[in-house]
């Protein structure tokens, strides 16, 4: 069994991140799966400040065809990080930003043409420096040929 623990501070608030694996029990059937894993996200922040501070705690249970001497509890903890950073930065944007899941396209090619179109405009705000793509939209809204401008550099 291997074990790796990371703790994080900033934003007023404190995030531990403890991931424990072990080799797959013989009673665990899916093929090619050789670890399983624990991970344990607990965070603590106060909602408003003088306020008590409030504590949540979430566990997910991981099972990987990654053998544990190539991926051991500190790999399996980056790679989890890696998907939560594209997460974070792509299906995030697409959700809160462009309102996708609330869409009323659905029907033939039309969801995955928008959702192509939203994806352009992410990547091309991202590569022209944008961290915030909402306020990227305002932004290019405010005056029609600043898209285009876009478009060609």
């Amino acid at each position: 069994m291997s074990a790796h623990t990371t703790l994080d501070t900033g934003n007023g608030r404190k995030e531990t991140r403890t991931i424990k694996t072990t080799q797959v029990p013989a009673w665990i059937t899916f093929e090619g799966a050789a670890q399983i894993a624990q991970l344990r996200h607990t965070t603590w922040h106060k909602k408003s400040k003088g306020s008590p501070e409030h504590r949540s705690v979430e566990v997910v249970y991981l099972i990987t065809s990654a053998e544990g001497r190539t991926a051991p509890a500190l790999v399996l903890a980056r790679w989890e990080r890696q998907h939560w950073g594209i997460e974070n930065t792509l299906h995030h944007v697409r959700d809160v930003t462009y309102d996708e899941n609330r869409s009323q396209m659905r029907t033939g090619s039309v969801p995955r043409v928008m959702s192509t179109l939203r994806n352009t405009a992410i990547g091309l705000f991202r590569a022209a420096g944008f961290d915030n793509i909402a306020q990227a939209n305002r932004r290019m809204i405010r005056d029609e040929a600043r898209p285009l401008r876009l478009l060609r550099t």
